[in-house]
């Protein structure tokens, strides 16, 4: 059976959430539990993370539910309305692209000039200014300073452990705040405008809570990496994130090595057949410290090696990973 014969069949199984092939996701992880394959278990990747993110429930924590409780799909559905952000715009923007169906595509009021156009050709990232407030960026900070019960006025705390947090990462995907910060008009039309389409779904992701170094705590990564892989053509994509603290250049800020884009191909066909292109040493290539504003937002192209850096500053660097992408994206399985 084709792909797209399975897609249409999935059509017929949208359930009360109105949604195409999430009744597949659910099917795939539970042949997968019970140690079957079949056809229904293959996924398409970018479809699962559309839907997830169309729903409002972010790929980690509804995997992890689905792995960990094993609902029936009503249960199942009655989580993600219990526990996502179920918006009708955004389920017809993911029924229209995985089901094949049209859909009107319209950019206007732009928000990139021509100058900061010129900058993203030759660089490979902008910064979006005043993405949101900062009264918005410090009721973000309050949030993440409740979930790791942390006080902003105690530098003693910032290093407790807490099991939702993996290194600097921060498991916290939903607050009122952060929601509403993902639907920043800016950064909405930051990303239509340099994917040239609006038709883009908005990832559901979590957070970061960089403190600063000292003689019992050390930067734990992650350092310079790519998120995609390194077969080529590497094909376009964005990511981007929200300072929600202040930045200067030495307090953990991100870090990317400028204008990388431009060379990567190059530089991977030049490197020696024997080298894994991850494993070499990318602080060589000239890494930039990315300093700007709480409510600043960066935008770059993922062909750019880029990371978290030792905080040596005196606060911590806390952001906001956000992204909006198009379903049907091209995505390269094979990694490398």
């Amino acid at each position: 059976m084709s792909n797209k014969q399975r897609l249409k069949s999935s059509e017929l199984e949208l359930g009360k959430l109105g949604i195409a092939y999430l009744k597949e996701i659910w099917t795939s992880t539970k042949f997968q539990k019970e140690g079957r394959s079949s056809e229904r278990s293959i996924l398409k990747h970018n479809y699962v993370t559309a839907v997830f993110d169309a729903l409002g429930v972010g790929l980690e924590p509804t995997y992890q539910y689905l792995f960990n409780e094993s609902p029936s799909f009503e249960q199942f559905e009655d989580w993600i309305l219990e526990n996502g952000n179920v918006s009708k715009e955004m389920i017809q923007l993911c029924n229209s692209a995985i089901l094949s169906q049209s859909n009107e595509v319209n950019i206007n009021d732009n928000i990139l000039d021509e100058e900061v156009l010129s900058h993203w050709e030759s660089e490979g990232y902008v910064i979006i200014p005043n993405a949101i407030s900062k009264a918005d960026c410090e009721i973000s900070r309050n949030a993440i300073f409740e979930f790791l019960d942390i006080d902003p006025k105690d530098n003693s705390t910032w290093y407790n452990e807490h099991s939702g947090k993996k290194g600097i990462m921060v498991q916290l995907f939903h607050h009122p705040q952060l929601d509403q910060n993902r639907f920043s008009e800016k950064i909405k039309r930051a990303f239509a405008q340099l994917w040239k389409r609006s038709d883009l779904i908005v990832s559901i992701d979590r957070v970061s809570f960089n403190p600063p170094e000292n003689e019992n705590y050390k930067f734990p990564g992650p350092n310079l990496h790519w998120d995609v892989s390194l077969k080529q053509p590497i094909p376009f994509g964005l990511q981007g994130l929200l300072y929600l603290s202040d930045t200067p250049a030495n307090q953990g800020a991100f870090t990317l090595v400028p204008g990388f884009h431009r060379k990567i191909d190059d530089w991977l066909t030049h490197l020696p057949k024997d080298v894994n292109p991850r494993g070499v040493d990318l602080q060589q290539l000239g890494p930039k410290p990315i300093a700007a504003k709480a409510g600043d937002f960066i935008i770059w192209n993922q062909k750019l090696p880029h990371g978290s850096s030792p905080n040596l500053g005196d606060n911590p660097r806390i952001v906001q990973y956000i992204n909006y992408l198009p379903i049907d994206r091209e995505i390269e399985t094979a990694w490398i």
